[in-house]
């Protein structure tokens, strides 16, 4: 009996050390956790799920399209903390221990997904279904109006798009807009446009002479390549 009382705490103990798995936290702790300074948060859903409800400040990448999602996530930082989620807990749980297999440092999964979070009064996002599409005369008018137009299809939620985000601020510092342009189109909500312009994946730049397509180029470029694809011929 002198040892029954101790073992059985450590039974106790034991067991609740054990009742959430390595690298999921539940919606409340989850939420605290996602609020510090240099996380990054990824929705592996698909991209219909997160336009109808997301974390704020999420970035998404389809898990179940497995070449989308190695190539989103190849440009996430390995050495800062990832937390995944998605519906349930399933997805993002396959999702991280495949990220940890890469290399990533520290990857943490929602328990019970967006449906735990939203069970437990946690807020959510949703782009709103109504937003007008960009008709495409206006475009037309937008790559017609400077001798030289980079149209640029990105998302926030899009990882290498995010990536590029810092090249092309610096890229167009000092330059006139007389002479080159830097149009963005959101490719999250301009899904009629993208259709005609054949766009299929993010980040996705179009170049405009004088209003005319020269070139298209999707992917990730360093700021002397951004350079050479938009001042040398192919």
């Amino acid at each position: 009996m002198k040892g029954f009382l101790p073992a059985l705490l450590l039974l106790l103990t034991s067991c609740s050390n054990q009742a959430q798995p390595v690298g999921e936290l539940p919606p409340d702790a989850y939420g605290k956790a996602i609020g510090a300074a240099g996380i990054q948060l990824l929705d592996v859903r698909t991209a219909g799920e997160y336009r109808s409800g997301h974390l704020k400040g999420a970035l998404q990448a389809d898990w179940r399209d497995s070449a989308q999602f190695a190539d989103r996530t190849q440009h996430l930082d390995r050495n800062r903390p990832v937390y995944v989620y998605c519906l349930s807990g399933g997805r993002s749980a396959a999702a991280a221990q495949y990220l940890r297999a890469k290399g990533f440092r520290e990857v943490t999964n929602l328990s019970g997904g967006i449906s735990a979070w939203k069970t437990a009064g946690m807020p959510v996002e949703a782009e709103d279904p109504q937003k007008a599409q960009t008709p495409r005369a206006t475009y037309d008018a937008l790559a017609a109006s400077a001798p030289v137009v980079i149209v640029d299809f990105g998302a926030e939620w899009c990882p290498p798009c995010r990536k590029m985000e810092p090249v092309l601020k610096s890229y167009m510092e000092g330059k006139s807009e007389q002479k080159i342009r830097l149009v963005k189109m959101d490719g999250g909500s301009e899904t009629e446009l993208m259709k005609e312009m054949k766009v299929t994946a993010l980040p996705t730049f179009i170049l405009y002479r004088n209003g005319v397509e020269d070139k298209r180029l999707q992917g990730v470029m360093t700021g002397p390549e951004l350079e050479k694809w938009v001042f040398l011929k192919d």
